[in-house]
């Protein structure tokens, strides 16, 4: 490490763990290194850290590995521009994708990027089976050190969106310890990572794209209170923070809400509890969720608005899909409160509150059940809790408990879940309903959803050899005006919010425009970090 990092590891240190300092002046609040060029360096507070920075095992999935560069990379709008790549085509079969690299790319140990690079990073994680799903992906061939090409084994229209997130490991550099010192290609290159505390970085100054005007990144991992405390004290330059947080204002800092698809919806089970198992042992069906004007009737009557004001300060939007705000969604989806329709749809079912205890019930069946969520996680409960008072409105009685993760797995066959959701990749749709994800241990389809109908506009979704036409089966996946995913449809989900991602950020530092923030609120953040700058 060299003197400028070990001096901003000592300083930042000893503020940390004597908890004393007082905030720095608008003129020199950066990270107070000694010697440090000023305004070229920031302190990032988040809450997760990430188990390693190795592509192949999952680093970057879904966002930007920072210290890596992609072959292609998501524009504002969610289309595709060029990174590694200078030009790619794709076969009339569907089947071959061929990408021409650059040839002035260098690791930062000084050895040039080629195509076998490119081809070892994809058969790498493939054979990791981590959480990139390449299961489409039959063989990768290098013709030249500025081509490679892939062979798919079938169609697959989201291939781009899972190449835009993968980062180029170097073939001559990669081993066991990859993941806790990468050596990459992009914008920032790694300094050091001292685990459950902080991630150093620096600006790539032999980057092939514009090198980041910020130049020293360190990413400290903190909860929600710790991050709070560290702004007030003027420790960090922006900070992650939570709604029940956010309504404080704390001198030098504003509060910045960026818009996400980090969704907070209720998975119903569909099926009757006929006392059977799932392939693991776990009960699965509830006899009040399976019927669908039960499930119909609490989307309706969801106050979207409502909650996020009661739940989360205001500090949410409506939330009517996997997909709110991507190309790929339907806006037919949309739906408007109507409590009055809500009561007619289980009152034309036969559903009634005969002994007047609030609870609608039928053949001696209450409208009753448990909806779980992950203990600690206050922004479920409060979601859950919110729309459970709406809920017991029009009759249906929502128990809401808080559980372990561990527990959640093994129950959530048979109750509802408050679950959550939100990705880049139209993927996430198919993970979610398609009928040969349902009833298995990753969260995707616990409710049972099966629809051949809605299988088959998955499918030409995902084998489409168009945007366009990709785009197209994924909406009618979710309404075709008469079936669907969405609530008016099948209704497997209630979906309520999708939960603004909130951050502390001292004055001064600009963090770009913000792509739609998917699940998770911290490493989105960073997806574009290296447009950050200090503007005064």
């Amino acid at each position: 490490m060299n003197k400028k990092w070990t001096a901003l590891f000592l300083a930042l240190a000893l503020v940390l763990l004597a908890g004393c300092g007082a905030a720095a002046s608008n003129q020199t609040q950066q990270a107070d290194a000694p010697g440090a060029p000023e305004r070229e360096s920031v302190i990032i507070s988040i809450s997760s850290e990430p188990t390693s920075l190795d592509p192949c095992q999952g680093w970057g999935h879904g966002t930007t590995p920072l210290v890596q560069s992609t072959l292609v990379e998501y524009r504002q709008d969610m289309t595709f521009a060029n990174d590694l790549a200078v030009d790619y085509s794709l076969s009339d079969d569907g089947l071959t994708w061929t990408f021409a690299i650059r040839d002035d790319v260098f690791f930062t140990d000084g050895e040039p990027l080629t195509a076998e690079d490119v081809a070892f990073t994809f058969r790498t994680a493939k054979e990791s089976q981590s959480s990139l799903d390449l299961t489409f992906l039959e063989k990768v061939e290098t013709p030249d050190d500025t081509t490679v090409v892939f062979t798919l084994v079938k169609p697959t229209s989201t291939f781009l969106n899972t190449v835009a997130t993968v980062g180029i490991v170097p073939a001559h550099a990669y081993g066991p310890g990859y993941g806790d010192s990468p050596i990459g290609s992009g914008p920032y290159k790694f300094v050091q990572w001292n685990k459950q505390e902080q991630l150093m970085l620096e600006a790539n100054e032999g980057y092939y794209g514009t090198v980041p005007s910020i130049k020293n990144v360190t990413i400290i991992f903190q909860d929600e209170d710790a991050a709070f405390a560290a702004v007030k004290a003027g420790q960090v330059d922006i900070a992650l923070t939570a709604a029940t947080l956010a309504d404080a204002e704390i001198p030098g800092y504003t509060l910045q809400a960026v818009t996400t698809v980090d969704n907070r919806g209720f998975t119903l089970p569909l099926s009757p509890d006929e006392g059977k198992l799932t392939e693991d042992g776990y009960p699965y069906g509830n006899d009040v969720t399976c019927n669908l004007e039960i499930r119909q009737a609490m989307a309706y009557a969801a106050d979207r608005d409502l909650i996020a004001s009661m739940a989360l300060g205001g500090f949410a939007t409506p939330c009517y899909s996997e997909n709110d705000g991507f190309p790929w969604n339907n806006p037919a989806v949309t739906l408007t409160t109507d409590v009055a329709y809500a009561k007619e749809l289980l009152a034309n079912a036969g559903w009634a509150d005969t002994d007047g205890d609030g609870i609608v019930e039928r053949d001696g069946l209450k409208a009753e059940f448990t909806c779980i969520y992950p203990s600690g996680d206050s922004v479920r409960q409060a979601v859950a809790m919110a729309a459970a008072e709406q809920f017991r409105a029009i009759g249906i009685h929502v128990i809401v408990e808080g559980t372990s993760w561990d527990d959640i797995s093994k129950r959530m066959f048979s109750d509802a879940v408050c679950m959550g959701w939100g990705s880049s990749n139209p993927y996430t749709s198919y993970s979610l309903f398609h009928s040969d994800n349902m009833l298995r241990d990753d969260y995707y389809n616990p409710e049972g959803y099966s629809s051949a109908v809605v299988d088959g506009y998955l499918q030409a979704a995902m084998e489409a050899l168009t945007v366009e036409e990709a785009n197209r089966n994924w909406q009618l996946a979710q309404w075709d005006g008469t079936t669907g995913t969405a609530m008016q449809g099948d209704c497997p989900w209630v979906w309520l919010v999708n939960v603004q991602h909130l951050y502390y950020v001292r004055d001064g530092l600009d963090i770009g425009q913000q792509q739609l923030h998917a699940h998770g609120a911290s490493m989105p953040l960073l997806q574009n970090l290296r447009d950050w700058s200090w503007t005064d």
